[in-house]
């Protein structure tokens, strides 16, 4: 193993003398690029974003935006990231660098104020303003909307960054301003170079080691050999962890960057989902095919924690408050488990068995989620939480209907934040199933879906204000179902 190092700013910064448990947060800041800040450490501000070269969807690079408190530094050993100090331009000796564009608009629109979290602002903004598609959608329709500028400029890449200061007017003004990346630009035309490739990682120091192997088949072998360690992909839930809870694991075993589980295919009866792939790259490449996921990646935290989040993490965890289980229980979907000694398929229905609990064995990983099809013509993600974006469900439904000639033949519903593990709706599946799709039915079959589950009282929401949600998303389902034939 070579010595572990990070491309910073068209710079190699070794990562030594770093803790493995050390984030990249800590690590820029230890050498004084201070731009980078923590504010929450939490993945839920922004204000420590940074720009990550990645693999591309439709270019060999996109210039990616990534929590840097959330991602330990060892896993970008060998990658290359741009902080907002980096995004300007050095000037002639002893003249001051000259702003980015996004930087300039951000400056003279007054959109930074106190100033704290201009710096993650910005290198969000920075990731939309290079995104190749924005441009297209600028040509396609060149008008502005709440969420769209004339520009294509797509606030929601925004959604992970808060600010406290400025009310955000001049901040979206800033983002509606910027242009398009012109011929010189050196972080556009480094779009069409490859990123740089995944280096196999063994960083060790006192009694802890950060672990990436080449393939899947040597990761599963070290699996085997240490079936205590913690498997990391995006690290949006073990970062928390790290930070907040102090937690510390003696072997730590990225799967990001293997190919084996980053692939994405769909076949005439099914869409295979490689479980390291980021919900960004899977909502991108899917681009609308699975209309059930295309309505929850938009409600899924932020674009920040999109861009490193995985299935298989959010999987992984066994939350039963977890945002991808109920659409894909709706969606009957099933993960292939993989182990030193093969694969199994099991259906997503039969995979948790109790709080963060799930036949998962030790050693073994997800590979891959399986989605059926045909699809289900009839589908919806209910969302209920205190705030639109970036929040922990109180309770979400996922639905998946398949209605022929008014009759409901088929109907899956997953549910989350309503019992120990997400789960089917199973009574209220059985109820629907058989029956005319009509307001009869729904006002019957209603009080069965608040029923379902054992829903608790917590500080997000109180059992019986989970269970009124639940009966409610079936009336908002045939209400949206009905005014979209009548129009």
């Amino acid at each position: 193993m070579v010595e572990a190092r990070i491309t910073v700013n068209g710079e190699e910064a070794p990562l030594a003398p770093a803790a493995p448990h050390t984030t990249v947060l800590d690590f820029l800041r230890e050498r004084g690029l201070t731009g980078t800040k923590e504010g929450c450490a939490e993945g839920e501000c922004g204000a420590c974003s940074v720009l990550v070269a990645r693999p591309g969807v439709n270019r060999p690079t996109d210039w990616v935006a990534v929590n840097a408190c959330l991602v330990p530094a060892a896993s970008l050993d060998g990658q290359e990231i741009v902080t907002s100090e980096g995004l300007a331009t050095a000037g002639a000796p002893g003249t001051p660098p000259t702003l980015h564009p996004v930087q300039e608009e951000m400056a003279v629109r007054g959109g930074s104020q106190c100033g704290y979290c201009t710096p993650g602002f910005v290198c969000s903004m920075a990731a939309e303003y290079y995104r190749p598609d924005r441009c297209a959608h600028e040509e396609a329709d060149g008008a502005s909307d709440a969420e769209h500028g004339p520009n294509g400029f797509d606030l929601h890449a925004l959604s992970g960054n808060l600010c406290r200061c400025t009310g955000y007017r001049p901040i979206r003004d800033a983002a509606f301003a910027v242009g398009t990346p012109t011929d010189e630009d050196p972080l556009a035309r480094r779009r069409e170079e490859a990123p740089p490739a995944p280096v196999a990682t063994e960083y060790a120091r006192d009694d802890s080691v950060f672990v990436r192997r080449e393939t899947l088949a040597e990761t599963l072998r070290l699996l085997r050999e240490r079936p205590d360690a913690v498997v990391v992909a995006g690290s949006t839930d073990w970062g928390v962890e790290v930070n907040i809870r102090s937690r510390r694991a003696g072997c730590v075993v990225a799967v990001d960057r293997l190919p084996e589980l980053r692939e994405l295919r769909v076949d005439s009866d099914r869409v295979e989902i490689g479980a390291a792939l980021t919900l960004t790259e899977i909502e991108r490449r899917l681009d609308g095919e699975v209309p059930l996921l295309a309505e929850l990646f938009p409600q899924f935290a932020s674009r920040l924690i999109r861009n490193g989040a995985t299935l298989g993490g959010n999987l992984g965890t066994g939350s039963p408050i977890g945002d991808s289980p109920p659409a894909l229980l709706a969606l009957d979907a099933s993960v292939v488990l993989a182990d030193a000694d093969g694969e199994r398929e099991v259906p997503l229905a039969a995979y948790f068995t109790g709080y963060r609990q799930s036949v998962r064995r030790p050693g073994e990983l997800i590979r891959a989620v399986r989605v059926p099809l045909p699809l289900s013509p009839v589908t919806a993600f209910h969302k209920i939480a205190k705030r639109r974006f970036d929040d922990i469900s109180s309770v979400a439904v996922a639905f998946a209907l398949d209605v022929e000639g008014g009759i409901v033949r088929k109907a899956r519903i997953g549910l989350g934040g309503v019992a120990a593990t997400p789960i089917r709706a199973l009574a209220t599946e059985a109820a629907l199933e058989g029956r005319p799709w009509t307001a009869e039915t729904v006002e019957a079959v209603a009080p069965v879906l608040r029923e379902e589950g054992t829903p608790m009282d917590d500080h997000r929401a109180s059992a019986s204000y989970r269970s009124a949600m639940l009966g409610q998303s079936l009336l908002k389902l045939y209400a949206r179902t009905t005014e979209a034939v009548s129009s």
